[in-house]
């Protein structure tokens, strides 16, 4: 009956559904949760306002191919995101920039600073603040320290529950010094947000009778992996698996669990029309949650009322809450080698994606990482 299973509606899965199914191709997408879009997944709230249920998802890319492809499925609303930090009592841009200097230091001190950031670096660029903190320059080492004790040091403890110096430097690298006065969080070509939100672009994206979507299922409901084969619905099953959720779920974690990081996701109806001065300010210290997001500055709408999120972050729990990100340490490393080496003698089966991977994606990165896998699967 089908060509393909793929287990997981996400932004991979269903791209992937997508791209096979536009070939002719019979897909069964296999989704556990009662939704599609994973965790882009979003709704329209009692207040009317467009909320992210697992956390705010800001589409940006440089990509014109992954930009290309996602139009085909949606218009878009232009939106450049702006975020603030709590320091010392007040919020001020991030990332830190030439602005956040000027309102968190004298301006004699500031200009000074200013001078050795553009002496030192170009024009534009983006500073992993660890790479600051080599500096030769004492100036640029008292910023470091500076940035690092106020955002960094706190901010990476309560996400990760764990010292900076112990995680990947593909992640301390996401919180950068930017050289220049550009408030925007990110500097993409592209930056815009699915008019009509990521559910329907991903609804969209799945409108093809060649795809069968199976939710509230969990993939060893309709397959089961047997002496290097793969079996649906108890029938020996020759095509191809794609794989898009926890890789140690996929071989009974015959390894061990793998580690993740999660998220206690806590709504909240504030009574006034706005409720803060950024759509997303991060909160380093002096608070359990790291950041507050307030959706009506993302999707904005006229309400008396708005809708804001406190983010909690939590150790993942297998079965009592949501795996949000990999813990990227050489440890975890080292047991996800085992579980690829187990994939490998699968030759009909892909894994893909953030948790298939064991790897951080943004939503242009997975599209773009979907996009490749189909063309190699081509080949």
């Amino acid at each position: 009956m089908f060509d393909m299973v793929i287990i997981g509606a996400g932004m991979a899965g269903s791209v992937l559904a997508e791209r096979f199914a536009a070939q002719g191709k019979k897909i069964l997408l296999v989704e556990r949760r009662r939704h599609i879009a994973g965790n882009c997944y979003d709704e329209i709230d009692d207040n009317g306002i467009l909320i992210h249920k697992y956390g705010p998802h800001l589409f940006h890319t440089d990509d014109v191919d992954v930009w290309n492809y996602l139009s085909r499925f949606t218009d878009w609303q232009v939106y450049h995101h702006h975020t603030k930090v709590f320091i010392d009592g007040k919020p001020v841009p991030l990332p830190f920039n030439f602005n956040t200097l000027h309102e968190v230091f004298p301006k004699s001190l500031a200009d000074k600073l200013e001078t050795a950031l553009l002496s030192n670096y170009e024009y534009g660029k983006k500073v992993p603040i660890l790479e600051l903190k080599q500096s030769p320059d004492k100036d640029l080492r008292f910023l470091a320290d500076f940035i690092y004790e106020k955002i960094f040091l706190h901010y990476t403890e309560k996400q990760w529950d764990l010292p900076p110096e112990k995680i990947s430097g593909a992640v301390t690298a996401r919180v950068p010094v930017f050289i220049g006065r550009d408030d925007r969080y990110f500097n993409d070509r592209f930056q815009a947000l699915p008019k009509h939100g990521y559910t329907t672009l991903v609804k969209n994206i799945l409108d093809n009778k060649n795809i069968k979507l199976l939710m509230n299922t969990d993939f060893n409901e309709v397959t089961e992996l047997r002496d290097g084969e793969i079996f649906l619905f108890g029938q020996k099953f020759d095509g191809r698996l794609i794989y898009t959720g926890q890789l140690d779920e996929l071989f009974g974690k015959k390894f061990g669990e793998l580690p993740y990081r999660s998220v206690n996701m806590k709504f909240e109806t504030i009574n006034a029309e706005d409720f803060q001065e950024a759509p997303i300010i991060n909160y380093p210290n002096n608070y359990d949650f790291v950041r507050i997001t307030e959706f009506k500055k993302i999707h904005p709408v006229k309400t008396d009322r708005t809708t804001i999120l406190r983010e909690y972050p939590q150790k993942y729990i297998s079965g009592e809450n949501e795996p949000y990100y990999p813990i990227f340490t050489d440890e975890a490393r080292t047991a996800y080698e085992k579980y690829s080496a187990e994939l490998a003698k699968y030759k009909n089966i892909t894994a893909v994606g953030r948790l298939a991977e064991y790897r951080y994606y943004d939503i242009d990165d997975i599209v773009k990482r979907a996009l490749e896998v189909f063309d190699a699967l081509n080949e």
